[in-house]
């Protein structure tokens, strides 16, 4: 077997009660892909930050170093989407680039963030990108449908160029900083709910009475209640039960069918 053919056959083993910033979820053979190609048969999992993942999961595959690197060309940032928030927000203050301060404890490989169109507030990832790269080519931000923490990106995402503003904000950083802060500490997958139009998830679960109901070692956090937090030994079907729970509460309550932000596989 050539080198090149081991690399794309490579696999990665991830126990995903480690692995997944929820702390649930079985041991699987995760493929690592280094080039494009058609890998239609699998999910990509990132740093598994908003994953649920059952004992039953899809094929999994990550992008492998391949996809980790950032490059400034014709005015322009280049960013794999292997790459870490956290190192795209180093480089970005060291080279006083604005507009990704908001990347600041928002944990994710870019692929991911791109995806599901991450951010804070009204702050998203897709108000500073230029194009996407995917299996075919390069794609205009204009020809791709997204909103409020999604998209309608349905294949794998290689690459993101962003435009280049200069002028990074550390009061912007300290801003951010501070707003992350407020977020439960213990292991969880963010906002288990997306707020609905004009409303708060934390607010609607509050109102239903489930801010630190608990079953099981899950809870909806007493510190943000749109958390929903493994307290030890959590498991995917008390996860399974606290969401369903919240979603007939707040359907019967206020006729809000409520969405899940934390991908569930």
């Amino acid at each position: 077997m050539s080198l090149k053919s081991e690399v794309l056959n490579e696999y990665k083993t991830i126990d995903f009660s480690k692995y997944s910033s929820i702390k649930i979820g079985p041991v699987v053979d995760v493929k690592v892909i280094n080039e494009i190609s058609d890998y239609d048969d699998y999910q990509i999992i990132g740093r598994a930050n908003n994953l649920l993942v059952s004992n039953t999961p899809p094929k999994f595959a990550i992008l492998g170093e391949a996809f980790d690197y950032i490059e400034e060309k014709d005015g322009k940032l280049y960013v794999g989407c292997a790459t870490t928030s956290g190192k795209l927000l180093t480089y970005t203050r060291k080279n006083d680039i604005a507009d990704l301060e908001f990347l600041a404890k928002l944990p994710g490989n870019l692929g991911g963030l791109v995806k599901m169109n991450a951010g804070l507030k009204s702050w998203e990832i897709f108000n500073y990108i230029d194009k996407i790269k995917t299996k075919d080519g390069y794609i205009e931000k204009k020809d791709i449908t997204y909103s409020y923490r999604k998209t309608q990106i349905n294949t794998i995402v290689y690459e993101v160029v962003f435009n280049i503003e200069h002028g990074f904000s550390k009061e912007k950083l300290k801003e951010f900083n501070k707003m992350r802060d407020n977020q439960p500490q213990t292991p969880s997958a963010g906002s288990c709910f997306k707020n609905p139009k004009d409303d708060y998830a934390g607010r609607l679960i509050e109102e239903v009475g489930l801010k630190g109901f608990r079953k099981g070692d899950m809870a909806f956090s007493e510190v943000h209640s749109n958390f929903l937090v493994n307290l030890g030994n959590g498991t995917f079907e008390d996860a399974i039960c606290l969401i369903n729970l919240a979603k007939s509460k707040i359907k019967e309550k206020f006729n809000i069918d409520i969405q899940e932000e934390v991908v569930i596989y």
